[in-house]
């Protein structure tokens, strides 16, 4: 098991950090990749429908496990 990781990201012209496992990053970084999108874009777009119920970091690796299961 590897530690999570500060990866930085800019939202709404704010800098920000969130842990990630590797594995998380690299399968955020894909998604955003073949939606043709920038990686703080997608990052921004679930900061806005995450809530405040949920961190960043837990609502990308939700977001990354929604988008891994088969359709």
């Amino acid at each position: 098991m590897q530690r999570p990781q500060k990866r930085s990201l800019t939202l709404k012209g704010h800098r920000t950090s969130v842990s990630l496992e590797d594995a998380f990053w690299d399968a955020f970084r894909d998604i955003a990749h073949k939606k043709g999108r920038a990686i703080n874009d997608l990052a921004a777009e679930i900061d806005s429908i995450r809530g405040t119920d949920c961190g960043l970091a837990s609502a990308i690796r939700l977001y990354v496990l929604k988008h891994s299961k088969p359709q």
